[in-house]
């Protein structure tokens, strides 16, 4: 999430895996992948001269990684939207690990946590964890200035990966405003793209179908870094009930 600058937003969304076709089994190299996945972030609507390419990933509009290794979604595949769904049976217990780098703002994150967890009617479930064996790792992240903090899409069913937080660079900001930079990225992590994509003219997003329109009171809205919503709002919560319902 940048400060000061309007992000392509919308609520992000994606494929019902239990209607998708096997996947191919054709070998793919790592360079074939990363053109895959590139291709698939411009299918997704973002213009090209918002996909940085770095080692392993591309970072798109500032907050959003797509790690070049990923799982790129099957178009074909019934219902697809803009990307992938956390799987039913793994988004019930999304294990965060906390990584040590991140600990001084355990109260933010716990915050975050219980703000998607006390969604009704959805069945998405954060939990932390401290073991080796996690869904999501979250991590401080020097990524620059104006940017507060990046999450990853879904990919194979699982939960996007990381969550990275420029922890110095948001210090300053509201307890509530760190934690809700927190619960916003924790949002791209199961599939929620930023509300507010048209109004930078991004080409194309997909709305959760029947959670549609635009939203200011929207914590997945970007460029909001220390002056956005702190809670979700009605629609981000009807949202995580279309997407995963009890």
């Amino acid at each position: 999430m940048k400060r000061n600058r309007l992000f392509p937003v919308a609520l992000f969304i994606a494929i019902n895996f239990i209607a998708c076709k096997k996947s191919s089994t054709v070998e793919v190299t790592p360079d074939d992948n990363a053109a895959r996945v590139r291709a698939y972030i411009l299918n997704l609507g973002f213009p090209a001269s918002e996909i940085e390419d770095k080692p392993g990933e591309f970072i798109v509009e500032g907050d959003i990684s797509f790690p070049k290794n990923m799982e790129v979604p099957d178009k074909s595949a019934e219902q697809y939207y803009t990307g992938s769904l956390v799987s039913s049976t793994k988004v019930t217990n999304i294990r965060l690990k906390v990584d040590a780098t991140m600990t001084s703002m355990q109260s933010e994150i716990n915050s975050a946590i219980d703000q998607w967890n006390n969604i009704s009617g959805s069945r998405i479930h954060w939990t932390v964890v401290t073991g080796t064996s996690y869904d999501v790792l979250i991590i401080n992240s020097n990524l620059g200035s104006g940017v507060c903090g990046s999450g990853t899409f879904p990919s194979g069913g699982n939960a996007g990966g990381t969550i990275r937080i420029n922890k110095n660079y948001i210090a300053g900001n509201s307890f509530a405003q760190r934690a809700r930079t927190i619960c916003h990225e924790m949002g791209h992590n199961v599939s929620y793209r930023h509300t507010n994509w048209a109004a930078i003219g991004e080409s194309s997003a997909t709305a959760v179908p029947g959670v549609g329109g635009t939203d200011a009171s929207s914590i997945m809205n970007g460029g909001q870094c220390g002056s956005g919503a702190t809670v979700l709002s009605t629609k981000d919560k009807q949202a995580a009930v279309a997407l995963y319902p009890l």
